[in-house]
């Protein structure tokens, strides 16, 4: 642990996970035993006014984001997007094939082939992150995961209210989905909670209290919502802000073991990031200087794996947990999987000189970013 964390209590050590795994009313949800109890506790917490542990995940693998994101990537694979699964910065797992059709009934090309042409025309052209639609669409599909159909046919709570050629074209695609792509994706989705489960409720409690002291935020008090899917974007994960709901890609070789639970926090402190972006700001407009695009993401990537590896060092997590990484060896995802590099170049060497001092509990957060700032 970093001096500047050391002598925070550890009240949580024992918190557990909240893990739902929803796939629609074709296929009930399933909670084991444990987690079912856990989330009772948690509901007579809640309404008690109990202080619960924190961080509180739900981690869900539902029909319609995953079929909205395949989607999305079938349809951008079909325009000859090259960068579809590739990332501007960083290594990227190679680039992915179009979902083959071979022996499938006729009709069944038909209504996929179509659904991926409604997509292609509009949809496989905008940013899941950046576009307000699209932020739009995954939130609502994520409330569907339990309907059978968008269009409420089965019940006016599954009336979804996005477009109506939208829901049309989900609705014919869903069949062909389910019968071929569907179990073996939520399958995938499934066993990416599964492993990352543990380690959250082994490390979660002192990271997210780590992570709130640094950024001078406390962590959400609600639960965060986080969509596991097999496509996740170029990056293989996305966040987006009110409410916070994470997406994250199990298919990505990036997001894989220890990466998996360094991602997700990634991902969550991004809801924290409200005071490292106000100061980079004010700092650099003091100094008349352009505000560097994207330091503050650096900053925040930086700081969670930097977090991971030390806490790892310390012994946190079990081997049995760390899925063959050796912790004295571990690095970070920023650095493991090139993100130092093209527009970040220099970014990782600035950290190490004035914001890791600040980890380290020898300098003030003003003082950091202000050196930060000076140094650029």
């Amino acid at each position: 642990m970093t001096p500047l964390l050391r002598d925070r209590s550890r009240r949580n050590a024992t918190f557990a996970a909240l893990v739902l795994l929803a796939a629609g009313t074709w296929a009930k949800s399933s909670v084991c035993a444990a987690q079912a109890g856990r989330a009772e506790q948690l509901a007579r917490q809640q309404s008690s006014g109990t202080e619960s542990p924190l961080p509180v995940f739900e981690l869900h693998s539902g029909f319609w984001v995953n079929l909205h994101h395949f989607l999305y990537l079938q349809a951008r694979l079909r325009k000859g997007n090259s960068v579809s699964m590739d990332s501007k910065r960083g290594t990227a797992p190679p680039n992915e094939v179009p979902a083959s059709l071979i022996g499938f009934p006729a009709e069944e090309i038909r209504a996929w082939q179509a659904a991926v042409a409604f997509y292609a025309k509009d949809l496989a052209g905008r940013d899941l992150l950046l576009n307000s639609d699209m932020e739009t669409i995954n939130n609502r599909l994520s409330e569907m995961e339990t309907c059978a159909d968008l269009e409420g046919k089965s019940s006016t709570a599954c009336r979804s209210g996005l477009q109506s050629d939208l829901v049309e074209t989900l609705d014919r695609a869903a069949p062909v989905y389910r019968a071929h792509w569907w179990a073996e994706q939520d399958r995938a989705n499934r066993e990416w909670i599964a492993q990352v489960a543990p380690m959250v409720r082994q490390m979660g409690v002192q990271l997210s209290e780590q992570l709130a002291d640094v950024y001078q935020r406390p962590w959400p008090a609600r639960r965060l919502r986080v969509d596991v899917v097999w496509y996740g974007g170029p990056y293989g994960a996305y966040t987006s802000l009110n409410p916070t709901h994470l997406t994250i890609s199990s298919h990505d070789a990036r997001n894989q073991g220890v990466y998996g639970f360094e991602v997700l926090f990634h991902e969550s402190s991004h809801a924290l990031a409200g005071a490292v972006t106000e100061a980079i700001a004010r700092e650099f407009r003091q100094r008349d200087k352009p505000i560097p695009r994207d330091l503050w993401h650096a900053l925040l990537f930086y700081t969670t794996g930097e977090l991971v590896r030390r806490d790892l060092a310390y012994g946190t997590m079990t081997i049995a947990s760390l899925q063959g990484a050796v912790p004295s060896k571990y690095q970070p995802y920023a650095a493991r999987f090139g993100l130092y590099s093209g527009a970040w170049e220099g970014f990782r060497g600035l950290l190490d000189l004035y914001w890791r001092p600040y980890l380290d509990g020898k300098i003030s957060f003003d003082t950091a970013i202000a050196r930060l700032a000076s140094a650029q």
